[in-house]
């Protein structure tokens, strides 16, 4: 048993501690858990000595990599400063070939756009000149065709300037191309033999002009036997039959009688007779030379002149005066439809690309 320490009188100072005495089993005890907390405390040193030393290697290491890392960013950092440098330099330079080729190029532009110019303007003046020679050959052939009333050198112009244009492949032309190719199927399709068809009426007019017959003369009908001519004996009639046949042949051509509306063909003489038929030829010649030279006017007045000519001095009743009669009413309907050559069409296409629009 442990001894009662005395009770200690609270009014006085405190002593000294007393040691305190340990039975030797507690102190076994107590001296192997010192051992223990000292082997626990060497491990523990031991794994922290260890653990600083991985730790130091690791450190050791990353310093080492960071070094390289260092040594690599610091010549990858030369190495991007000298690919920046070139990449400025070579910037530099494109830009410097950019500027000299934009100003080659707006050189060329340039050049080009005066090319085109140029060539629009030898294009325009060479459709001019094209345009100027087909007009002056449409217009002399208009002329020779109103004159002549021949429509085949016309025609022939026309043809002409579509084949130029044809060649020359100018799209601007185009309807000038158009208009004449309307023209020349227009002058074609009206092209005909009238003018030739009236031309022979006429002479066929002129050549039976002496042969009408007017109204102061004794004229034959047509049956071969006039009002007072003689009737024919027959060649088995008895001689007191024979007789009276001529007595009254004879009675009858003593004594004529008619109607006459017109009091001036009774009273033309002879020798007037002949100038009044000259002067119908000469009508009908001034009609065929109005009707050559396309003076549509003066052939339809001759022709008028003619036809009351032949209907007051000659005789209507006689078959070669209603033929004649025939003719001028023929000649005078194709006289009325008797036009000039036109090309309308292709003269304003002519002034329109003169023009330039």
């Amino acid at each position: 048993m442990s001894a009662v320490p005395p009770i200690e009188d609270q009014s006085r100072e405190p002593a000294a501690p007393l040691p305190v005495v340990l039975p030797p089993a507690s102190a076994l005890a107590v001296a192997t858990l010192v051992r223990i907390v000292f082997g626990l405390v060497a491990i523990v040193a031991v794994v922290a000595l260890v653990v600083a030393i991985s730790l130091w290697q690791k450190v050791d290491g990353m310093q080492e990599q960071l070094a390289r890392q260092s040594a690599d960013a610091l010549a990858q950092s030369l190495e991007a400063r000298t690919l920046a440098r070139q990449a400025n330099d070579t910037v530099r330079d494109t830009a410097a070939r950019a500027a000299l080729t934009e100003s080659r190029v707006a050189e060329v532009a340039l050049q080009r756009s005066q090319l085109e110019e140029l060539m629009q303007s030898l294009s325009r003046s060479r459709d001019e000149n094209l345009v100027v020679d087909i007009e002056a050959a449409v217009r002399l052939a208009l002329q020779q065709a109103q004159v002549t009333g021949n429509v085949g050198p016309l025609l022939a112009a026309l043809k002409a300037g579509d084949l130029r244009i044809t060649r020359a492949a100018q799209p601007r032309l185009g309807p000038l191309q158009r208009a004449m190719q309307r023209d020349a199927d227009r002058l074609r399709t009206s092209a005909s033999a009238d003018n030739e068809e009236a031309l022979q009426k006429l002479d066929q007019l002129m050549r039976g002009v002496d042969e009408l017959p007017v109204l102061n003369a004794v004229a034959t009908r047509s049956g071969g036997l006039n009002d007072w001519q003689a009737e024919p004996i027959p060649a088995d009639a008895a001689w007191w039959e024979r007789l009276l046949l001529v007595l009254r042949g004879e009675a009858r051509s003593l004594v004529r009688v008619g109607r006459i509306e017109r009091p001036e063909a009774v009273l033309l003489a002879p020798d007037q007779t002949f100038f009044l038929r000259e002067n119908m030829k000469l009508k009908l010649l001034n009609v065929r030379l109005s009707l050559l030279s396309r003076q549509v006017d003066t052939a339809r007045s001759d022709l008028a002149a003619v036809a009351a000519s032949l209907n007051r001095y000659f005789d209507p009743s006689s078959r070669r005066t209603q033929a004649a009669a025939t003719l001028l009413l023929q000649l005078q309907a194709q006289v009325r439809t008797t036009e000039p050559p036109r090309i309308d069409d292709t003269l304003t296409a002519l002034a329109t690309a003169a023009a330039g629009r």
